[in-house]
């Protein structure tokens, strides 16, 4: 068998085995197991996955993983999502949808310190839900947003996906985090504007704004809500990027103050707490397996030269480098309907990644590789959304057991539609997501 035939035997037999529902590390696992022995023989595959693990595991970077999954649940369980949203309620009551716009508004705050998507959309929407309902907000706007709203969790640093794809391209998380706080923030802009056009253009999903709501002060109470928010983020990237501590460091210092502020806010008991610590093993568990499944795939891909035919045959092509880009990121949106944004990381990153360095486009090595993971992290997010599958969608719509998942994804259109728009903005402008990385030394 030629080695692109055995390459796309490797690929074929593990999307049998993910339809067959198997978990996605063990798909990997078995066809990258079986792919590696039939190529290079049993006796160096059992060598190779005898120090593999150790190799993958001891690496001090991935200690940055369950830390940062930690924060996000200490803030899920101590009632800081609570503060979020009724500070956030608070600032954007005065526009119709204003509800709406809070849930986006309190998921990006949220997602500053979590770092995962289906937490942040899960956690925000058993706050969110039930108020945006009571207040007359239809299922489809309701869940629509907050499946959006979910994704900033990853696109607003930290996030969990950006700090696997610097591990696996070996670039520098801090000037990764930097790259995708602006593009992070424009997300939530678009989301934002996304629901006042909707609001306005399909009447009937949202209440109608109250005129009195432009004379009511802000009630100083809710601006509590997002003190503990700001001192963490403060502490956090502000340690990082003034040279204090690593990224590393920075989310073991960014877990005491989180710990901190859940207990104050008194909805952290010791049962709660030892379920974050339960659920963070358990997190960092699955992601840790999914590292070791790729790399078994990606070893046997590998032995079969792929990603360096593949960079031959693009270059053969003599495509534009913009549209390598676009087919790559188009290809990402397809793969989201049946991946998790991890596993498409993790078994894509190291074919895709040498042919993004073998391109022109003007710019310098560590620029490309940094603006090139901000895209794939915005095209990951876009994935969560999407259907047939959609997670974040999915995650909501499971707690809003009265809404149709028909309508969830109709709820979804207008995000995905602001989603395309910003990242054609920063496929044309690559200087969006590399500006403040100038300031990172």
């Amino acid at each position: 068998m030629t080695p692109v035939g055995m390459a796309l035997l490797t690929f074929g037999l593990m999307l049998v085995l993910m339809a067959l529902r198997t978990p996605i590390a063990v798909a990997m696992f078995v066809a990258g197991a079986l792919g590696y022995g039939a190529q290079a023989g049993w006796p160096p595959l059992s060598s190779f996955l005898n120090h593999q693990a150790f190799a993958r595991f001891a690496s001090y970077d991935l200690s940055v993983i369950p830390l940062f999954i930690l924060m996000g649940h200490l803030a899920a369980h101590g009632g800081i999502s609570k503060a979020l949203f009724a500070f956030a309620s608070a600032v954007m009551s005065r526009f119709q949808g204003g509800l709406a716009m809070a849930a986006v508004l309190a998921s990006a705050a949220f997602g500053s310190i979590c770092g995962s998507s289906v937490a942040t959309a899960a956690t925000i929407t058993s706050v969110a839900l039930p108020e945006m309902r009571r207040h007359g907000y239809s299922g489809r706007l309701a869940t629509g947003t907050l499946a959006a709203g979910g994704t900033l969790g990853i696109l607003i640093p930290p996030s969990v996906p950006l700090v696997v794809y610097a591990i696996l391209a070996e670039q520098n998380i801090a000037k990764l985090f930097a790259a995708a706080l602006l593009p992070g923030l424009i997300a939530m802009l678009g989301y934002m504007a996304a629901i006042a056009v909707y609001v306005r253009w399909v009447p009937g999903h949202a209440p109608e704004r109250r005129a009195e709501a432009d004379r009511e002060p802000l009630d100083a109470r809710a601006w509590v809500g997002m003190v503990p928010i700001a001192l963490i983020f403060s502490l956090v990237f502000g340690g990082i990027y003034g040279g204090f501590f690593t990224p590393t460091e920075g989310a073991a210092v960014g877990v005491a103050p989180t710990l901190v502020a859940a207990w104050l806010q008194r909805e952290l008991t010791w049962a709660k707490l030892a379920q974050c610590f339960y659920a963070t093993a358990e997190g960092s568990a699955m992601i840790f397996l999914i590292f070791l499944g790729a790399d078994l795939m990606n070893a046997s891909l590998a032995l079969t030269q792929l990603p360096n035919q593949l960079a031959a045959l693009v270059l053969g092509w003599g495509w534009a480098p913009l549209v390598v880009v676009a087919a790559i990121l188009l290809l990402y949106v397809v793969l989201g309907s049946v991946m998790d944004e991890l596993s498409m990381l993790l078994l894509t990153i190291p074919i895709f990644f040498p042919l993004i360095n073998s391109l022109d486009f003007g710019l310098p090595q560590e620029s490309v590789a940094i603006w090139f993971g901000i895209l794939v992290l915005m095209t990951v997010g876009f994935g969560m959304l999407a259907p047939p599958v959609g997670l974040n969608v999915y995650v909501v719509n499971r707690l809003a057991k009265d809404v149709p998942i028909a309508e969830s994804y109709r709820g979804v259109l207008p995000f995905l539609v602001s989603d395309t728009l910003r990242l054609l903005l920063l496929v044309c402008f690559p200087g969006i997501s590399l500006w403040l990385v100038g300031f990172v030394r």
